[in-house]
């Protein structure tokens, strides 16, 4: 569970606990089967039928190319006698199944993908279920607004820093006697500069690349290169004030590029690249 991000919901007033990871969305079935009856015993009565075993194989088959079909073919014969048991830690260390979590410790509890979660959340109660789904969608509906308020957030504050950057150019670059479209040559030349540095190409080649792409190479860049162009841009106005040639320049930006992203692809809190 490296690097999983906790979340809750409530559902018909339990608390239920969300890891979010590489590898998907796991809900807590132990946080689940709180408030029933006979709560410490759901889970394996569920694992217990034959129809649930089925159901983990089949998810299993579809997602998790390690799951071991060899164990998982003795078990389900096993599935439905009197005398069948299956826990969740020994489903998973017998098959190597990826859809259920069993662990002690700060995120310690039965969890389930959420396929399976739902799946489970059926057989306790269809009402429960429902609402389950419910609120989870809500929470990811949330999760996506957060994070589209920071990509715009990001965008603006580039657009604020390049207003910073050209001003940095028409003070330092251009002399006052040249033409608007001589201007313009300079503050594209100054603009692929940053591009090059971030991104490893100008804006015509990312064109050339993308012919059916609305917008520019900028409008299409994810959350950390937003950032680290915010910073580039800024850095970039010190620079030519202080007169560094731009090959200088360039190579500096490119270090600072590729040490900040770095930074924030390693941190884990923010999305990964692409």
């Amino acid at each position: 569970m490296k690097r999983a991000r906790k979340s809750i919901i409530e559902v018909q007033g339990t608390s239920i606990a969300i890891l979010s990871q590489p590898g998907g969305d796991y809900i807590s079935l132990t946080d689940m089967v709180r408030n029933f009856d006979g709560a410490g015993a759901l889970i394996e009565q569920w694992l217990k039928n034959k129809d649930t075993v089925l159901f983990l194989g089949v998810w299993e088959r579809i997602n998790n190319p390690g799951f071991n079909s060899l164990e998982f073919e003795g078990i389900r014969n096993e599935a439905g006698r009197n005398s069948f048991f299956l826990s969740a830690k020994k489903w998973i260390d017998l098959t190597g199944a990826n859809g259920l979590i069993a662990s002690a410790g700060r995120y310690g509890g039965t969890y389930a993908h959420k396929d399976i979660a739902f799946e489970f959340g059926s057989w306790l109660s269809p009402e429960f279920k429902l609402y389950l789904i419910k609120e989870f969608q809500r929470l990811k509906d949330e999760e996506n607004d957060r994070l589209q308020l920071s990509w715009n957030l990001q965008r603006t504050l580039a657009k604020i820093n390049y207003r910073i950057h050209t001003d940095a150019i028409k003070d330092t670059l251009i002399p006052p006697s040249v033409t608007k479209a001589q201007a313009s040559t300079v503050y594209a030349s100054e603009a692929d500069l940053l591009n090059v540095a971030l991104f490893g190409q100008t804006a015509k080649q990312w064109r050339d690349a993308h012919p059916d792409a609305e917008g520019n190479i900028r409008d299409h860049a994810p959350l950390e290169q937003l950032v680290v162009l915010t910073n580039l841009e800024s850095l970039n106005s010190v620079l030519i004030r202080q007169r560094l040639p731009q090959p200088e320049r360039l190579r500096t930006l490119n270090d600072i590029a590729i040490t900040q992203m770095r930074t924030l692809l390693s941190a884990g809190n923010v999305r990964r690249l692409k």
